[in-house]
């Protein structure tokens, strides 16, 4: 009796100690694998490297569960003809409300939610560098991707970047000549009227109003359509940088307001709250009702439209949208045989 009791205490030491041993095995391969990024780390699927703004990621060749870490990554996506399965919504985006349906929400811009990410169980994560602080967190769920986006009017290289990310290259190029046609036509139909017209960008916000420059998303598509703007409005991102510190805007105060005007003024005044809409949309009212607004000429003849969100875009199909509006409103300027 006393033997089996030593038998059983020696049974019950050794199976504690083996307990412990694996825990500690355990611990140490659970350590090493956090420590190895999941970007970094060779998946059972084939895949493909690709070096991005937070490091090189091994992008799978067949993945099927993409999330967006923004809505700019969302949109080119989509053109793209892939659709994400989650991904940062946005309510001022107006114009992607019906690419949005059947997606997951996982926070707003700038504030993706980990934990929802991770219960999507993505297999490839794509998002701006404005998203390297959750790098680390995102690359343990996902092989995830990062690219570089200085500012709005680098649309087109983020576009194409996405596009090999994806693997889509061909679809991309397909996109782009698309938007080079549309535009080809807008020309076309534009004729001799194009090089004289000069078009204004102006955006109200709650304390100020600022002028959208050359190089900025719709500064861009302008150029693209053969558009002049005005003097005021022709800096380039690098002179913008180093005059206003901001490359694609400058503000200007009440006083200034003759810098806003042009043949035509695209106008827009939406912001990310209620409450600062509502300070802006006063701000406009106020704008409209000063005599320094009324003589500026494209006021005078009536040629300042009041424009959405996209206009202030990052993406392909943000850049469609406004050019829908310049074959909408500049049509007063068509060329006439």
């Amino acid at each position: 009796m006393k033997g089996y009791i030593k038998l059983k205490g020696f049974t019950r030491w050794l199976r504690l100690g083996m307990t412990i041993f694996c825990t500690l095995l355990l611990a140490i391969a659970c350590h090493h694998s956090d420590s190895i990024p999941m970007s970094d780390r060779t998946p059972n699927q084939a895949c493909r490297h690709v070096e991005h703004a937070a490091g090189i990621t091994c992008v799978p060749e067949n993945f099927q569960r993409l999330v967006t870490l923004d809505e700019t990554a969302f949109e080119n996506a989509i053109a793209l003809g892939v659709k994400p399965i989650g991904s940062v919504i946005s309510d001022d985006s107006s114009y992607l409300h019906n690419e949005l349906v059947g997606v997951k929400n996982i926070g707003k811009n700038g504030e993706p939610n980990i934990e929802s990410i991770l219960a999507l169980q993505p297999d490839l994560i794509l998002g701006s560098e404005y998203a390297k602080n959750i790098y680390d967190l995102t690359s343990k769920i996902a092989p995830t991707v990062l690219l570089k986006f200085g500012h709005s009017g680098e649309w087109k290289e983020v576009f194409n970047n996405v596009s090999i990310v994806l693997n889509r290259q061909e679809i991309g190029q397909k996109v782009m000549a698309k938007y080079a046609q549309r535009l080809d036509k807008f020309k076309q139909q534009m004729g001799k009227n194009l090089a004289n017209l000069k078009v204004s960008v102006v955006r109200v916000y709650p304390n100020n109003i600022n002028l959208y420059l050359r190089e900025s998303f719709c500064g861009t598509i302008l150029q693209d359509a053969g558009l002049s703007r005005p003097e005021s409005q022709q800096f380039t991102a690098s002179e913008a940088e180093k005059l206003f510190n901001n490359s694609i805007q400058m503000s200007i105060g009440y006083e200034l307001i003759e810098k806003a005007d042009g043949d035509v003024i695209f106008i827009w005044t939406g912001e990310n709250t209620t409450q600062g809409n509502q300070t802006a949309q006063k701000n406009l009212k106020q704008l409209k009702s000063s005599l320094l607004w009324q003589n500026l000429k494209a006021v005078q003849e009536n040629k300042v439209y009041l424009v959405p969100d996209y206009w202030i875009g990052n993406g392909i199909l943000a850049a469609n949208a406004v050019i829908d509006d310049l074959f909408k409103y500049i049509n007063s300027y068509l060329y006439i045989p």
